[in-house]
């Protein structure tokens, strides 16, 4: 086991919200390690959307340029995975699987989720490229497409906007209700039953969903939206609070606005507490955190250098240069007193 020293704070998860949260603590003069098991849930899509300067950029690129800014600030980087995440008397200790050892006053988790796909054939081959979630992320590669939506009304009516070509494929789900029937219909949005066995591919690109009829729906495209389960292997046996996200989406690691958790130093940043953030807004939600969590090690270094400053004692030499430094002129003693000596 190869034991790292002690830094003020390890980073797990090298992704958009870690690699931030790096950042701004490196800056904030803070001594960091972010370890990376370098599995980023947007690995297959061909390009990050919607980060202004940045739109387009391979999800790969993106973090080796986010990794090389955090080096530059004195930040480390170490690649692997976390194994276990333990509470000792001055920190936190993180045992990765390559037999390193961190060590760390505080801990940021930033391990993002994982889509749980349904067990459609060929779906998940297709992930991130033309099976998507997110119109905001990819509607713009799959626009004028005929797109086909799995079972959700509020996907094909999201997905609207981008085609006027969306058919429903319900797939498991209830019949739409007559309210739902009736805005589905206004919009031009076909309702197609019977669940999906498989996607049709040609030549490397999606051609159609085939029922369990035998029915072959032609698509170019297909959305959907996954349920969404946070990576809190580690946060939970530390003992940090999870639960069903609010939206009903998946389920998330409980944490303040600051990303502090119900676990006194653990704190987290990302899809792992925000589920349905994108890239821009973990990345942001590493930032806040980063100086969230600053903050509160400002309390505690300067607790601890008053509880030093209690016990020093007495010293004539220590007290005179501390009286000068924060009274000047106005420092207890004779100097204050005698006229300034002629120059």
């Amino acid at each position: 086991m190869t034991e790292e020293k002690q830094v003020d704070v390890v980073v797990i998860g090298g992704g958009a919200a870690g690699l931030s949260a790096a950042l701004t603590l490196a800056r904030a003069r803070r001594s960091v390690v972010v370890l990376d098991a370098r599995e980023p849930r947007n690995a297959p899509a061909a390009g990050v959307h919607g980060w202004l300067t940045r739109d387009g950029i391979a999800p790969t690129a993106l973090l080796t340029i986010g990794a090389r800014e955090v080096e530059q600030y004195g930040g480390r980087i170490r690649y692997g995975r976390a194994a276990t995440a333990e509470r000792t008397p001055d920190g936190f200790v993180v045992d990765t699987d390559r037999g390193e050892r961190l060590h760390g006053r505080r801990l940021l988790v930033a391990t993002g989720l994982v889509d749980e796909l349904p067990p459609i054939d060929g779906l998940r081959e297709r992930w991130g490229r033309d099976v998507v979630h997110c119109p905001y992320c990819h509607g713009w590669e799959i626009r004028d497409r005929p797109i086909g939506v799995l079972g959700s009304v509020h996907h094909a009516l999201l997905f609207r906007q981008w085609s006027a070509r969306v058919t429903l494929l319900r797939h498991t789900s209830p019949a739409p209700a007559a309210e739902q029937a009736e805005r589905l219909a206004a919009r031009g949005i076909a309702v197609v039953d019977g669940a999906v066995r498989a996607l049709e591919v040609v030549d490397d690109r999606l051609s159609g969903a085939r029922l369990e009829s035998g029915r072959v729906v032609p698509i170019a495209a297909l959305a959907l939206p996954p349920r969404l389960v946070a990576h809190d292997g580690l946060l939970i046996g530390l003992g940090v609070e999870t639960a069903e996200h609010p939206s009903g989406s998946g389920t998330h690691v409980v944490a303040d606005a600051g990303g502090r958790t119900s676990v006194p130093g653990v704190w987290v940043a990302g899809n792992v507490t925000d589920i349905l953030a994108g890239v821009v807004q973990s990345a942001a939600g590493g930032v806040t955190a980063a100086a969230a969590l600053n903050a509160d090690l400002i309390e505690e270094d300067t607790r601890l250098a008053v509880r030093r400053w209690r016990t020093a004692g007495f010293a004539a030499d220590v007290e005179r240069a501390n009286s000068e430094r924060v009274l000047g002129a106005r420092r207890h003693g004779l100097d204050s007193l005698l006229p300034t000596p002629p120059s």
